[in-house]
């Protein structure tokens, strides 16, 4: 870590931090229907309830809640799954881009509806326009709307007490899409767009190249098959390119809410690299604060809503404390560079010239520190969107990304799941710490039973399980092994990463294993759907539970939750059941590459 590293991940903590207290104060006054914006839209919501047939003033009990929760979201995975298959003949394609194959367009349409946005497509060269927006930015709003709304009502089981129900979920996905993204996302696409992100609906532009490149290209037969000669051998004609498809589209709509959201999804395959998503080191920082701004605000909410504040800014000092070791170490290992150029006496030192370190795959316009920044930002969170090539970080570089998406992205994590599943780790803190002093363990007034622990472990163990799984199955299986470009431990780390990706709902890949084939996507989208919907339904079941309990009493023997011993206890625990769960898988894929860079392999 150099100053510049230093100064620039200080900036960005400071300008996140601070801007996580209005956006919390705002978010807890809109979803608790007290804020001046909610009475303003009160008609619009009025108006959307009654053609929908919802009672906005009844309530709803955790089962009714989880049934509305899978039932929208079930017809949404419906609907884009339609949309994908019929593109062919939708307006809004100009490049009259075909239907997606039966399996691509089930994976994806569970992968935007879960939050995943698990891309295993070339966007640019297979979807149209509409299908961008009608499809795909619905769904970046809806999924996270989704988990705001689970979060919220997680919280209220802890704010409640002696209830029956938890909120009405119509009335809460509202209020989080029309009052909080879509807003924030207004703001975050106009600031894209000024610095130079796209925008329009024209059809991609043919343009002159520079220089002239010549290729050699097979010959095909009137049939389009390869000509060969006598020998069986392909027969190429030299083909000269004189012209640049370039790609257009409304760009900077789809990006705010991507990054908003913790989506990820790319309007391009080259994601926030390339010039038209992310152009300027401007946009970039743009793009980090937003990924993690609502996910730091509702660690706030937290403690606004249960009138506890020191609750909720204990929770965010175990994620800010979390997120600052994985940056240190993230950029530490990316500016060490790489021993085998080293032997070269290849200058990886930063200076006036250069970055330094590692810069494979990664922007010159970026640098070490915003690339590293961005790497632990956005699987921290379930985002997924990436500036730079995750496949190409060194080993080290590549197990901190990895590792903050198997502790079950709750270091910040996606916008509402990260916060609920940071709130089943405190239960599972105050659990243990119960056990070690002799007490019925308690959080925030409520008395945590074997129902709540049976719910925990749930939700503790159900990711883990589908990650390792479903690694265990590709390395097994001839259709899996056929993926990877990279034999050896990268090979094993490229599925590790693909199912932890996947389970996690994070979305980005080490993008050497070639996963566009049935095995990968009927496998992972298993991984997505069960992975987001079967850690919500307990979620919402710990929720009921709270909400039905009286509230306690604090006493002399209470656990405090606000304080250093409780942020260091609720961080070991994080990191104990998370991280001790992959420590063989990890050793088997990042240790050992590690270990064969240093020694030159």
């Amino acid at each position: 870590m150099n100053s510049n590293n230093v100064l620039q991940t200080v900036i960005y903590l400071v300008v996140l931090l601070a801007l996580a207290v209005p956006v919390s104060r705002y978010i807890t006054r809109v979803m608790d229907g007290t804020s001046r914006v909610v009475r303003f839209g009160g008609p619009l919501e009025r108006v959307l309830y009654r053609i929908a047939g919802v009672d906005s003033s009844a309530e709803m009990s955790w089962k009714h809640y989880a049934i509305a929760t899978i039932a929208l979201n079930a017809l949404g995975t419906l609907f884009l799954y339609l949309i994908l298959r019929v593109q062919g003949w939708l307006p809004g394609n100009p490049q009259q881009f075909g239907p997606m194959s039966v399996d691509s367009a089930f994976n994806t349409a569970v992968s935007f509806v879960t939050n995943t946005n698990w891309q295993d497509y070339t966007p640019e060269q297979t979807t149209g326009y509409l299908t961008q927006m009608l499809g795909f930015t619905v769904q970046n709003f809806l999924s996270a709307a989704t988990a705001i709304a689970v979060v919220i009502a997680l919280i209220r089981g802890f704010a409640r007490h002696t209830a029956q129900t938890i909120g009405n979920f119509w009335v809460d996905i509202t209020r989080a899409t029309l009052y909080v993204l879509m807003p924030m996302a207004a703001i975050i696409a106009a600031l894209l767009m000024s610095q130079g992100v796209i925008q329009n609906f024209k059809a991609y532009q043919d343009v002159p190249t520079l220089q002239t490149t010549t290729y050699a290209a097979p010959k095909l037969d009137a049939q389009g098959n390869p000509v060969k000669d006598a020998k069986g051998n392909a027969v190429t004609v030299d083909t000269k390119l004189t012209t640049q498809t370039i790609a257009m589209g409304p760009v900077a709509s789809q990006e705010a809410i991507k990054m908003l959201g913790t989506n990820g999804g790319g309007f391009f395959n080259a994601n926030s690299a390339h010039p038209y998503e992310n152009p300027t080191p401007f946009s970039n920082f743009l793009q980090i604060v937003a990924i993690l701004i609502i996910p730091a605000a509702l660690a706030l909410v937290f403690g606004r809503m249960i009138a506890d504040r020191r609750q909720g800014i204990a929770v965010l000092a175990v994620m800010t404390i979390a997120f600052t070791a994985c940056v240190v170490g993230e950029i530490s290992a990316e500016q060490a560079g790489n021993p085998a150029f080293t032997a070269l006496n290849v200058d990886q030192s930063a200076n006036a010239l250069q970055s330094g370190g590692n810069m494979e795959g990664k922007e010159t316009r970026f640098g070490i520190a915003q690339s590293g920044i961005f790497t632990v930002a956005t699987t921290a969170a379930s985002c997924g969107a990436v500036d730079n090539t995750h496949d190409s970080l060194t080993p080290l570089g590549g197990l901190y990304p990895m590792l903050l998406i198997q502790l079950g992205e709750v270091i910040f994590g996606g916008v509402g799941s990260g916060m609920y599943g940071m709130l089943v780790f405190a239960l599972l803190a105050v659990f243990v710490a119960g056990l070690m002093i002799g007490r019925t363990p308690e959080y925030v007034g409520k008395k945590i039973e074997a129902y709540e622990m049976k719910m925990v472990s749930i939700v503790v163990l159900l990711t883990p399980l589908l990650v390792l799984v479903g690694t265990s199955i590709a390395v097994l299986s001839d259709a899996g092994k056929a993926g990877i470009a990279n034999p050896g431990p990268h090979g094993f780390s490229e599925i590790l990463y693909a199912f932890s990706s996947a389970a996690n709902n994070n979305g980005s890949a080490f993008a050497g294993l070639s996963v566009n084939t049935p095995f990968y996507n009927w496998l992972t989208a298993i991984a997505m759907w069960f992975g987001r919907f079967g850690t919500i339904v307990p979620v919402l079941a710990i929720a009921g539970s709270l909400a039905a309990k009286k509230r306690l009493a604090v006493t002399g023997g209470t656990l405090p939750t606000h304080g250093p011993l409780f942020v260091v206890l609720l961080l070991g625990t994080v990191l104990l059941v998370g991280a001790l769960t992959y420590v063989p898988a990890l050793a088997l894929g990042p240790g050992v590459e590690h270990l064969l860079m240093i020694a030159g392999h």
